[in-house]
């Protein structure tokens, strides 16, 4: 069947810019054109209520282009159902709404953006950012009021990010080439979702605890290293004393 793209926009309930824009990040194919008039077929309609199943399940447009590429064989689904599952039920926000929310202006928002620590979700064609970005956003904000200045923050930050960015890149590969590939070679898809499941929390725990540890084993080095007692006995009650709570959803 034919569908104009008012027709098809429609369909889906996007706005017709939403279909272009779609069409412009290549996660939509071109529609058939007969003079000046698009046409769009039933594979169209498809992808199109995929891409809005997904971008409403939380994922960016770069993310749901990757997941796109991959769909076809069966023995992704079950890691890609449980991708979508941590996505699953997130409330999203607008920047105004993030401002609001968080406490603070939303030029630091803005400034956040432009730096590549937040990236929010484009849907409909709006920023929103979830409950992960709200919960960030405070924890800056109380990092700066305890007199941290902006522009140094936000290095270190951006300097942060990329190293992350690259470390999850090569877990993945890790978790690709010894978990997925192999249980897919032995047609177990299900052994990968569990192992996702399973190792996510544990790896987002240990990663905490283990920048947590070298904070504090790094700023108890320099307390003792410049002989300063009293900071030192201090800060060690404080360590002694809390505990990292990581709660995973």
């Amino acid at each position: 069947m034919d569908y104009r793209v008012e027709e098809i926009a429609a369909r889906v309930g996007v706005a017709v810019d939403t279909i272009r824009f779609y069409q412009f990040r290549g996660l939509l194919p071109r529609p058939r054109r007969v003079g000046r008039i698009a046409f769009y077929e039933d594979a169209h309609l498809e992808r199109l209520r995929r891409i809005r199943a997904l971008v409403d399940q939380g994922f960016t447009l770069a993310q749901v282009r990757r997941l796109l590429e991959r769909e076809g064989g069966d023995e992704d689904q079950p890691l890609l159902e449980a991708l979508v599952e941590q996505h699953v039920g997130e409330r999203t926000f607008s920047r105004a709404e993030l401002a609001a929310e968080a406490g603070i202006p939303e030029g630091l928002i803005a400034a956040a953006e432009a730096s590549g620590l937040v990236q929010p979700l484009q849907i409909a064609g709006e920023a929103r950012f979830s409950e992960a970005d709200r919960e960030m956003a405070r924890s800056a904000l109380r990092i700066l009021n305890a007199g941290f200045p902006l522009d140094e923050l936000l290095k270190l930050a951006v300097h942060h990010a990329r190293s992350v960015q690259e470390v999850s890149d090569r877990a993945i590969d890790l978790f690709d080439d010894y978990v997925r590939k192999p249980a897919a070679a032995r047609g177990d898809t299900h052994e990968v979702t569990d192992a996702f499941r399973d190792l996510l929390p544990r790896l987002t725990r240990l990663v905490a605890l283990h920048f947590q540890r070298t904070l504090v084993s790094r700023a108890l080095e320099r307390l003792a290293g410049r002989g300063e007692d009293d900071d030192l006995r201090a800060a060690l009650a404080a360590t002694e004393s809390s505990r990292l709570e990581i709660a995973w959803r």
